[in-house]
């Protein structure tokens, strides 16, 4: 078998190691752009320097020590009849097997002023190179737009290395992906607290200036001035890199390259994965975006292992995510209250607030449990955290529940554990009391 992976992201990497170590005589050749294969979710904490540059490149011995071929260069086309793959520079690759695993982009919004010089995205090394330069040369002021898990980080770190941060946000809350607006007040206030200009239901309309942006003009009518050495980021979203099968039968749709649970398209012999890949909602089994690293690991997976001859299937997203300001950290996971009416469930919440350790503690921080249900079944469709710290761990048990199709009587009936330092009181925990205020919400309905 001779399988040719393009991007080298967490799925490829995943893909091309589990297929080389299950069995080495697999002919893989990873084909990646990048020079360095980077944790773009550390880049906010170089810029911070909490963390050195060198230390969120990915090693390229991840590929070649398991065997695989790794080159460095751009595909540029890809012949589904002939089954090869074109790169920029090395010519031209035989594949049996393609894995498409491009991954996704950040993107700028087509608004007037978006071609100016310093404008920057946050993904690459590329990226962090161009915030770096502007810091570097005297930044006073900067402009954050998408106060999302990314946003929020880069916002915190701008702030913390003494420059006037704005932080822009088109919702009426941080965070919309993950929190509900009775959910974010807390790292709102926090946002607020520590110094950055936090601006909610505000959309940037358009950028003035000549050859660098000078001007953001807002929605709400006001403008914020920057100065040559200033910088604006934006952080609204990112797109599936499809590029260069636009124009080829690759099914494709709003989210990327449509796939099935075993990662197959509509082309045979041919698979895709992780950010480039378009699946559905393990909840409703319908199309939803899902581009985390956490989705892209076991896909890559799965893929390879029934490439090896098993019969695996990707059950769908749940989209368990976290982020953190400087005290609090917050997550969710599954849908908020707001995505499930969307979809169309009737939905029930409950709440549940405790410390993480024992109130006589020192250390003990607040936590705060939302979880969201279908009212007539009572089954978890979501829940939101906002804590002091321990929240990938709650986020994660709610993510099991949301998998195992689990009801707020079966968290209601959740096994925990205590002990002074890592928990609240044996009388409860945070998740059980908002599965119980479930529970006794609809009784009174």
């Amino acid at each position: 078998m001779r399988v040719v992976v393009i991007g080298g992201g967490p799925a490829g990497i995943q893909a091309t190691r589990t297929l080389k170590t299950h069995k080495p005589d697999i002919e893989v050749t990873m084909i990646r752009p990048e020079p360095y294969s980077v944790i773009y979710c550390a880049l906010p904490y170089v810029v911070e320097e909490l963390v050195e540059r060198e230390k969120i490149r990915k090693q390229d011995s991840l590929v070649t020590d398991v065997g695989a071929n790794l080159i460095k260069d751009k595909a540029i086309k890809v012949d589904f009849d002939k089954k090869t793959v074109i790169t920029e520079k090395s010519g031209e690759f035989e594949y049996g097997k393609l894995i498409i695993a491009t991954g996704a982009s950040p993107f700028i919004p087509p608004i007037k002023g978006s071609n100016l010089k310093n404008i920057a995205t946050v993904k690459t090394e590329k990226d962090l190179d161009e915030i770096l330069r502007y810091i570097k040369n005297g930044a006073k002021k900067a402009v954050v737009v998408g106060a999302g898990n990314i946003g929020i980080e880069m916002a915190v770190a701008l702030y913390r290395k003494g420059i006037d941060t704005y932080l822009v946000e088109m919702q009426d809350r941080v965070i919309p992906n993950l929190l509900d607006k009775d959910m974010s007040e807390i790292p709102e206030n926090e946002i607020r607290e520590i110094g950055i200009n936090l601006m909610l239901n505000t959309k940037v309309e358009s950028l003035d200036g000549n050859l660098y942006v000078e001007k953001v003009n807002l929605s709400d009518g006001s403008s914020i001035q920057l100065g040559e050495n200033d910088i604006i980021i934006f952080s609204v979203g990112v797109r599936a890199n499809i590029e260069i099968f636009k124009d080829t039968k690759l099914g494709i749709d709003n989210f990327g390259i449509v796939v099935n649970e075993k990662m197959e398209t509509n082309i045979k012999d041919v698979y895709a994965a992780g950010d480039v890949a378009s699946f559905v909602s393990y909840i409703d089994k319908k199309p939803i975006g899902g581009k985390l690293a956490t989705n892209a690991v076991p896909m890559g997976k799965i893929l390879a292992y029934n490439l090896l001859g098993r019969d695996y299937e990707y059950q769908g997203f749940i989209n368990g995510a976290i982020t953190k300001v400087e005290k609090y950290r917050m997550g969710g996971t599954g849908f908020t209250e707001e995505v499930a009416k969307q979809r169309g469930f009737d939905t029930i919440v409950g709440y549940g607030e405790t410390t993480t350790r024992f109130p006589i503690i020192p250390g003990a921080k607040k936590v705060k449990v939302k979880l969201i249900a279908e009212k007539k079944t009572l089954r978890i469709l979501g829940a939101q955290v906002v804590a002091g710290e321990g929240v990938p761990g709650r986020i994660d048990t709610v993510s099991l529940a949301i998998q195992n199709n689990n009801t707020a009587m079966d968290l209601f009936n959740f096994s925990y554990c205590a002990q002074p330092f890592q928990s609240f009181y044996p009388a409860n925990n945070a998740i059980v009391m908002a599965a119980e205020d479930i529970l006794n919400k609809a009784l009174k309905d």
